[in-house]
């Protein structure tokens, strides 16, 4: 096997002790091991015995969401499958949801949809958009209060429940973004706000569970229409709900400061009745130390979930991470056992809710005598979410308020989407199937970065405020009948942008695949050329032939690593540039200093997601890692 001279630092995964909680840390890869944990607990997503009926449930998308988040944070391709073969227990291969029952009109059936979605715009298979349209669809058919809200199920007139805004409202929003609906964002708005405004405190600011626009319920004030009671469950169901819709808003929807306002006031509201001693939350927010009242696991894997991710994408002040990093201390300390494979989640109340029958009063009594159990799917859900966060946020604080623009001009291939559209596809942020930058986009989030695309030539004002500039593969003749070539003056701005301290991100790629001789222009002010020759040719799944093993001994990465790339060119080196991976005499990734700026150069577009996801190469290829190291001493060369 050939050693490459190169740039490194990844994650070691060191296992943790299976002793008692108290001396372990929130640095032992929780979200991993309870996600492993889970998988074999309940194969493909089943939660019940194995001859009891199974069908649609928001239980399951509660877990399946937890899955996701740890995919998105670790690259596990096992997460991935395990997401797939549950859900495919569900939908038929025509996109029928068979256990469906559509005429109940529950919101709790919508959050499985946000699954079918990523299911959808990973593999690209459509049954799973139709299944997904189906809902959306069935949303459009929602009974709603005179107010316009939607009813909480088709048994329960005029209620809204916090609980439906987290089943509804981040599926609409994806919806509404991938189908080019942006009038759709003002109704999702308007869900939010109506909660708010009907169901908020004046005196806590917290938020009632129940909210019942005919003020008829048995449980609900004759005056407001609200119940009793303040449950931190349904509040954390909201505070998540925030955060992930939030991630769909179009950046200049009136709405988006809406619900940024919404999401603050609550975060205020919740910080305040956080347990100084244990960092958890009671049950009943507002009656610390009642009788009967105690500490619940899954708010307060919610709220430390919704602290934590507010904070990383920009939504909610710094200061709510040491409200997120003393709740996890919490839930370790006071919710999780473990005896090394297995862990287990306590203190989950199984289910509570307002109406129905038997008749739910929603009383103080009523709550705090709902069933507490062990490792129920709502919570480890949450606390695989509360986990990836936490472990996300070990470094978000190096990319936070940097943002990383990725190219939509040099390289501005197209493609028809599902709904007509022509959509830009090749190395994007938004594309989660293989082309895509997706898992890219999630590593530099991670790490406390926002990212936007940029679909015109790079001007003063288009790069304005971005510290990290990607591009990727500039198009050909051959892949693009109309190329926006490198110009001169495109070099010389590009130049200019990193002098003044931007980082350039250049990932080229072989001859027949991008254009070499124009962007040549670009590379070679820092010293860079690309060779028209063509290095690591790949046939067919013989993986070996695109293999490099990285030696942990240059400036960027500190982690052994094997990296794989496919038909790629070389560098040849000049100036400022040094080579920083070789093979002989060939060079495959460089890095350049350019006055207060610095340029990473490589061959290969190597992180897209079809090399990064873990649902392709071989295990022993770990281009997702590697990416990580990169991504971290990308950020790091940001002058600060």
């Amino acid at each position: 096997m050939k050693t490459f001279c190169i740039l490194a630092c990844s994650f070691l995964f060191a296992a943790a002790a299976a002793t008692p909680l108290a001396a372990q840390s929130d640095n032992d890869h929780w979200a991993e091991r309870a996600a492993d944990s889970a998988m074999a607990r309940w194969p493909d997503g089943r939660f019940v015995a194995a001859d009891a009926p199974w069908h649609w449930n928001y239980e399951l998308g509660t877990l399946l969401e937890g899955m996701d988040g740890v995919w998105f944070s670790t690259a596990d391709g096992a997460d991935f499958k395990y997401i797939k073969s549950s859900v495919d227990q569900l939908v038929t291969p025509e996109g029928t949801i068979a256990t469906l029952k559509a005429d109940d009109h529950e919101l709790d059936n919508i959050l499985v949809g946000r699954q079918l979605l990523l299911l959808y715009r990973v593999t690209l298979d459509k049954r799973y958009l139709t299944a997904a349209t189906f809902l959306n669809d069935q949303l459009a058919q929602q009974p709603r209060n005179a107010d316009g809200g939607y009813w909480h199920k088709q048994r329960y007139p005029n209620q809204m429940w916090l609980d439906g805004l987290y089943m509804a409202e981040p599926f609409r929003a994806e919806y509404a973004f991938i189908s080019h609906r942006p009038e759709d964002f003002k109704d999702v708005t308007h869900q939010f706000v109506l909660m708010e405004q009907h169901a908020r405190d004046s005196k806590t600011g917290l938020l009632y569970h129940g909210w019942d626009a005919s003020k008829q319920e048995r449980w609900a004030n004759k005056q407001t229409g609200d119940s009793t009671q303040f449950w931190a469950r349904g509040i954390g169901w909201y505070m998540m709900a925030l955060v992930d819709t939030l991630s769909y808003y179009p950046a200049d929807d009136p709405g988006r400061k809406q619900l940024l306002a919404i999401l603050n006031r609550e975060a205020a509201s919740v910080a305040r009745y956080q347990d100084q001693k244990t960092g958890l939350w009671y049950t009943m927010m507002n009656k610390t130390g009642e009788k009967g009242n105690y500490f619940e696991s899954s708010s307060a894997c919610m709220f430390v979930y919704a602290f934590a991710k507010g904070v990383r994408r920009g939504y909610l002040p710094a200061s709510y991470l040491a409200n997120a990093e003393r709740g996890y201390k919490g839930i370790l300390s006071h919710f999780i056992k473990s005896n090394g494979a297995d862990v287990s989640l306590t203190d989950t109340v199984k289910a509570s809710g307002l109406g129905g029958n038997p008749y739910r009063d929603g009383s103080y009594a009523y709550y705090i005598g709902e069933k507490v159990v062990t490792n129920d799917p709502k919570g480890i859900g949450a606390f695989l979410l509360a986990s990836a966060e936490m472990e996300n946020a070990q470094n978000a604080k190096l990319g936070r308020g940097d943002t990383v623009v990725v190219d939509g001009w040099f390289n501005s291939q197209q493609r028809a989407d599902a709904f007509g559209h022509q959509v830009y596809f090749h190395y994007k942020w938004d594309t989660l199937d293989e082309p895509g930058y997706s898992m890219l986009g999630h590593i530099f989030r991670n790490f406390g970065a926002q990212t936007r695309e940029l679909d015109a030539e790079p001007t003063v004002a288009n790069l304005h405020g971005a510290q990290v500039y990607v591009i990727a593969s500039p198009d050909n003749a051959d892949k693009n009948p109309q190329p926006h070539y490198a110009t001169a003056a495109d070099a010389t701005l590009i130049a200019d942008w990193v002098r003044a301290g931007g980082v350039l991100m250049i990932m080229e790629n072989d001859t027949s695949f991008a254009d070499l001789d124009h962007f040549n222009a670009v590379s070679e002010k820092f010293g860079i050329h690309f060779n028209s020759v063509l290095r690591k040719h790949v046939i067919g799944r013989q993986w070996e032939l695109g293999k490099i093993a990285i030696d942990p001994t240059g400036p960027i990465f500190h982690n052994a690593h094997t990296i794989y790339v496919k038909d790629v060119c070389t560098i040849s080196v000049s100036g400022p540039a040094h080579a920083v991976l070789k093979e002989g005499d060939d060079i495959f990734m460089a890095m350049a200093k350019y006055g207060k700026g610095t340029v990473y150069a490589m061959v290969d577009p190597w992180l897209y997601n079809e090399y990064t996801d873990g649902r392709k190469l071989p295990g022993a290829y770990d281009n997702y890692a590697a990416g990580k190291e990169l991504v971290r001493w990308v950020l790091a060369q940001v002058p600060r």
